[in-house]
């Protein structure tokens, strides 16, 4: 059961009625607008809204079993958190399937599954004290749910910054009436690597926390500083790229140094699935000697663009179609802004293999980026006037490591502090505005959004530095939903926030 909110936070005027209140006492709260009461994630409305999903009726049963051991790091062995593999297997159903996924948690400390990008049920989210109490060491939970929607999404922890290790992997829902045509598919799940070789997540979070000075004359230098990184820059994310050094960056669980290979066959047409599981990195994506055909991002389709890179943001997932020459292919991943790569390897034939520090100019090239594509048609929200508008200023600074939303207090231990009151059956309108001088990669949970102006529909979307992103979502899925950044750092040390239904 999630923790109970507040009683100041459940007092309405009706309740304060039936307290018998003298006259005196009710007209003194006449002027006052009384805290709303917010949905349960075990309401009959979230019980309600999943019963109405339309259901195949078949089910895909899963267990995972979240421990500790040993990733193998070309060489370099790292003590570290995983469902056994990382990533783990990939988990797969059709559009209108029910989930049924097991978690056992051998870990030493409670964890959760959040299944980043659904609009699934409400208290199925995986948020600790929000909707749902964590797993304890030593216990299991049971996640139950239908696929509401076809696309690439992921699932990973949501305890503190357990998600920067290996506990992750993705959830592939297909579409029964798939409209692309290809022979084939890759997953494909990019990470930035530190736990178990410089330090442990929760140690970079400490030393981020004390806040650092400002640099003054080091401006275009890039330098490491225990395990934060200062002077890592990039065009593309509008300045300082990252806060955080990592040692390895990794395609499917492996090194640079150690590459996967994905093998095919020339001129087959390969459907790629890319999933950014980091912490603290954007990659830049391209396969050499080939364009790439953006089709879908977090799930949902976009009118085709044909670029030679795509930049993923923490969180963000983008789906391209290639057709693949002939030949042994370097697939690079570059750490955007860090001077450092992920790297693989494909073949369909002959040749020799390319060293994983090879030039690649597709990643010079187009590059594909969220505010240059459009939805698809077909996925397009109706044109509607906002019921509600908010406006979200994203705050903080490296100098002091007080990231928020709107200076709002946070915490994990109590997540309905302050949470933005939304309706059921409005259309909202949200303006995040972001007034620092990093960009964030924020996420919703529970629905998606869209760009305004006939954007893509998303769950995760990049805000850049001293700009305004416009999104607008229907509310159509009762409960209360996290909305944060997805750089678990920012997050951590309060860049979330809480949209939350009214009863």
């Amino acid at each position: 059961m999630p923790n109970s909110i507040s009683l100041r936070q459940q007092l309405s005027r009706r309740t304060f009625l039936s307290a018998g209140l003298s006259g005196a006492a009710l007209l003194a709260l006449a002027g006052c607008t009384p805290t709303p009461a917010f949905l349960s994630p075990t309401s009959a409305r979230v019980a309600k809204t999943e019963a109405a999903r339309k259901a195949t009726g078949a089910t895909t049963k899963v267990a995972l079993r979240a421990s500790t051991g040993a990733i193998d790091l070309a060489g370099t062995s790292a003590q570290t958190w995983s469902f056994g593999s990382i990533p783990a297997p990939i988990i797969r159903l059709a559009q209108g399937d029910e989930l049924d996924a097991t978690i056992q948690n051998t870990l030493p400390d409670a964890t959760t599954v959040h299944w980043h990008g659904l609009a699934l049920r409400n208290d199925m989210d995986g948020v600790p004290n929000l909707t749902q109490d964590a797993i304890a060491a030593g216990s299991s939970f049971r996640y139950r749910f239908t696929a509401p929607h076809p696309g690439t999404y992921w699932f990973h922890p949501h305890v503190g910054t357990q998600i920067d290790r290996g506990l992750y992997g993705a959830l592939i829902i297909e579409d029964p009436r798939e409209p692309l045509a290809y022979d084939d598919e890759w997953v494909v799940i990019l990470d930035d690597w530190l736990d178990g070789v410089t330090a442990t997540p929760e140690e970079v979070l400490a030393e981020l926390s004390k806040g650092m000075k400002e640099m003054a004359g080091m401006e275009g230098m890039m330098m490491r500083m225990g395990n934060t990184l200062m002077g890592a820059e990039s065009d593309a994310l509008g300045g300082d790229a990252g806060d955080v050094y990592y040692p390895h960056y990794l395609i499917n669980g492996r090194p640079p140094a150690d590459p996967e290979t994905y093998t095919s066959a020339p001129g087959k047409r390969v459907r790629i699935r890319m999933i950014n599981a980091g912490g603290d990195t954007a990659f830049r994506v391209a396969l050499a000697g080939h364009t790439l055909t953006v089709t879908h991002t977090d799930g949902f389709p976009v009118e085709p663009l044909d670029v030679d890179s795509v930049l993923v943001g923490m969180g963000e997932r983008y789906d391209v179609i290639v057709t693949l020459g002939d030949g042994a292919f370097a697939f690079v991943a570059e750490a955007e802004g860090k001077n450092a790569r992920a790297f693989a390897v494909v073949r369909t034939g002959s040749g020799a293999t390319p060293a994983s520090n090879v030039t690649v100019s597709e990643i010079t090239g187009r590059l594909a980026t969220a505010d240059g594509l459009r939805a698809a048609s077909e996925v397009v929200l109706p044109n509607k006037k906002p019921d509600r508008e908010l406006t979200i200023r994203l705050r903080g600074s490296m100098k002091k490591y007080d990231w928020s939303l709107d200076g709002r207090p946070f915490t994990m231990d109590d997540p309905m502090i302050k949470p933005y009151s939304i309706a059921e059956g409005e259309r909202v309108r949200v303006n995040f505005v972001n007034t620092t001088s990093m960009w964030h990669p924020m996420h919703l949970h529970g629905h998606t959004f869209q760009h305004a102006g006939g954007g893509p529909r998303k769950d995760t979307s990049i805000v850049l530095p001293d700009r305004t992103l416009t999104v607008d979502f229907d509310a159509d899925n009762p409960g209360r939903w996290l909305a944060h950044c997805h750089n678990i750092y920012h997050g951590e040390v309060g860049m979330m926030g809480v949209f939350a239904y009214t009863g």
